[in-house]
């Protein structure tokens, strides 16, 4: 069993801090990093910290794509790329050191050309197996049709992949016109899905369950931030509450979850440790400054302090 991620919209992330955010001043930045982004990188990014290889596929234009190309091999990541014609984008977040706030900017992609997707579509089809994950995750390219993700569910259904699909508002709402393995929204995204504005948390399970119960999914895993999360499956529903810590960046603590869910479906993990690993990495990111993501070492303590 292969675990292959798909990154179509990927991103270089740059962080950096500066001593006071004031309006029309030039503003010296320091402590600067860059990473390498977007749903499907940092899901390999972080199962590769827990010595779990994937086969990472992204979209690569211009030189910030292949900044992000040298970026994962430096990490130990031997990616694979699609080239494409319009540069990869770029994203910003920034500490005001005064304040401790956190300013994230993202930047629009420029979209893919029709024969760029027909290449994506064929590199998934030569590369994956009978039984492989298949994590489709991140935000669609601007001006590429929402249902694009569906598409590529639709054309590897044959070979019984498991799907694993993280993405928000109408290219998930058309994904899960196709059966997927898994599914990772938070609250707001579970409820627009239900077509509603809010759920109660009794509305939350009895959705969740409903969509397990109908096919859509076989496992909803449910994003509750400081709360933890909450799964729903065959078995029924299951919660995992989050240990007490200092949260110095979101950046990536979702793909962070879903790489310690599919960890621990890997390895074939019960039901409450699969949420369990999830949890524990989603919350060691958030111990992070700026984009980076969590080591082993700190998902190790984040698990020791939920025993």
């Amino acid at each position: 069993m292969k675990i292959i991620t798909l990154t179509i919209n990927p991103a270089l992330d740059k962080s950096a801090k500066v001593d006071g955010l004031v309006p029309t001043q030039k503003l010296k930045c320091h402590s600067i990093v860059y990473q390498s982004g977007g749903g499907g990188i940092n899901v390999s990014r972080m199962l590769n910290r827990l010595d779990e290889k994937t086969q990472c596929i992204f979209t690569s234009g211009g030189d910030t794509g292949k900044n992000i190309h040298e970026l994962l091999l430096k990490e130990g990541i031997n990616p694979e790329s699609i080239a494409v014609k319009s540069w990869t984008r770029e994203n910003l977040s920034v500490v005001d050191t005064k304040s401790n706030l956190q300013y994230r900017f993202g930047m629009p992609s420029s979209g893919l050309q029709n024969v760029e997707l027909t290449e994506i579509k064929s590199t998934l089809d030569k590369c994956l197996k009978n039984n492989d994950i298949l994590v489709l995750s991140g935000s669609l390219p601007e001006k590429i049709a929402t249902d694009f993700y569906a598409t590529l569910i639709k054309l590897v259904s044959p070979k019984h992949i498991k799907i694993v699909i993280d993405t928000s508002g109408p290219a998930l709402t058309e994904a899960l016109k196709e059966k997927v393995f898994l599914i990772k929204p938070n609250q707001r995204e579970l409820a627009q899905l239900a077509g509603e504005a809010f759920l109660s948390s009794t509305e939350q399970e009895a959705f969740a369950l409903e969509m397990v119960k109908s096919g859509k999914a076989q496992y909803v895993a449910v994003s509750l931030g400081a709360r933890g999360a909450f799964m729903a499956s065959k078995e029924g529903i299951i919660y995992q509450s989050t240990p007490s810590v200092s949260v110095k960046s979101t950046i990536g603590a979702g793909d962070s979850m879903v790489a310690g869910l599919i960890y621990g479906i890997k390895k074939g993990f019960s039901i409450q440790d699969i949420l369990k690993w999830g949890v524990a990495c989603g919350v060691a990111t958030t111990m992070n400054e700026g984009t980076n993501l969590a080591n082993k070492s700190h998902v190790d303590h984040v698990l020791k302090m939920m025993k």
